[in-house]
């Protein structure tokens, strides 16, 4: 394992974000196009990994944690500007959620 320094974790903005759209990419069988909101009116676009295990429908409404600061990234022709944290489990990822989305708004910051 390599160490990071916490400087480097403090430059990382993690969000809670909410799925708000996603749908499929001709020709990509494990990746999905989302939008994603991150608060104050931020809605960006981003690719959702798994599409082999989660269909659209099953993401769309989803409270997620985000690295919203990460360098945008063009994958499959979307440009990706954050990323959807996850579990990683037999490459089946098991995204990571608020268990109190009531309670927790989009865009709050996760330290």
């Amino acid at each position: 394992m390599a160490y990071v320094t916490y400087d480097d974790f403090a430059n990382l903005e993690i969000r809670i974000a909410k799925v708000i759209s996603a749908e499929p990419i001709k020709g990509k069988t494990r990746i999905l196009k989302g939008r994603i909101d991150i608060g104050d009116g931020d809605e960006r676009d981003v690719i959702i990994g798994g599409a082999q295990y989660y269909t659209p429908e099953e993401m769309i409404g989803r409270m997620v944690v985000v690295v919203a600061n990460l360098e945008p990234r063009t994958v499959a022709g979307v440009k990706s500007s954050a990323m959807l944290l996850a579990a990683d489990v037999s490459d089946k990822p098991f995204w990571l959620m608020p268990d109190c989305a009531d309670a927790v708004p989009v865009g709050s910051l996760v330290k």
